[in-house]
């Protein structure tokens, strides 16, 4: 067999597989979508016919807008604030050396690692004794834990690409290290904080046991959609899990594409 066909024969082996595992992954959100404009009150094939009385039932609805309102909240919130702490992470872990630096890198990544029935339960015996159980804030604060580790992640191996020369070359030429911090570094690192900013706020937005477990009556979106799958079957719940869905994929892809830029930046500047 010549050696071009053999490679292009593996290569569209390759492709197909790699089709055939995101299609797999694919189908329960595609399904998801599908059904939330059926006609049908209740999912059955034959589809019932294109409808957008369930997507407007959802709009309609107060409680689920309320739950929205409280999403965006959250998940803004989430994100600045995840955003910066995982850059103050990442920065003290790049730049200093200190005893128990191996523990400090291990506290701020377990948060995802424990399973989120037992660190919902954690978050919500410390919040009650707090005060801080059934508000919004405590949403925020229990999912910058998780959000910060992705974001010390993503911005620490932009940090891996800095030289280590250019903060003592800038204070060299006088700028004090507030001024490199900000001049030199932070531009620096904005294509992976703009990537950690998208990504803790899907993280965040898609999150709903922790929210479920600390946030009494105000419910997230995710959170809505678990109490409405524990009364009857509602058509609406396929529609709000599509505007999720939309949201979610929307939030990782921006988070992807600033990721792909900085890749390709370090990748050209090494050529």
């Amino acid at each position: 067999m010549p050696a071009n066909l053999s490679t292009a024969l593996s290569r569209i082996g390759q492709y197909t597989l790699i089709a055939a595992i995101a299609l797999f992954i694919a189908t329960p959100m595609l399904v998801i979508a599908v059904f939330s404009f059926d006609a049908n009150r209740f999912p059955t094939i034959p589809w019932g016919g294109f409808s957008l009385q369930w997507h407007q039932a959802v709009f309609e609805d107060a409680m689920i807008r309320d739950a929205f309102l409280n999403s965006l909240i959250v998940g803004l919130g989430t994100a600045i604030i995840a955003t910066l702490l995982g850059f103050a992470a990442a920065y003290i872990d790049y730049r200093y050396m200190f005893r128990g630096k191996t523990l400090f890198g291990l506290l701020v990544a377990i948060p995802p690692a424990v399973p989120v029935s037992i660190l919902g339960m954690a978050m919500l015996a410390f919040l009650s004794r707090l005060g801080l159980f059934g508000s919004v804030e405590a949403i925020i604060a229990c999912h910058v834990a998780i959000a910060t580790s992705f974001a010390m992640a993503i911005i620490r191996l932009r940090l891996g690409e800095f030289s280590r020369d250019l903060e003592p070359a800038a204070w060299n030429l006088g700028a004090s290290p507030v001024a490199t911090l900000f001049t030199v570094v932070v531009p620096f690192c904005k294509p992976a904080l703009i990537a950690s900013f998208f990504l803790s706020a899907a993280v965040s937005f898609d999150e709903f046991l922790i929210a479920w477990f600390v946030g009494g009556v105000n419910e997230t979106l995710p959170v809505r959609i678990l109490n409405l799958l524990q009364g009857q079957v509602n058509p609406k719940i396929n529609a709000i899990g599509t505007i999720v869905l939309i949201i979610s994929v929307l939030l990782v892809l921006v988070a992807q594409r600033f990721t792909s830029v900085r890749a390709g930046k370090a990748a050209s500047s090494s050529s």
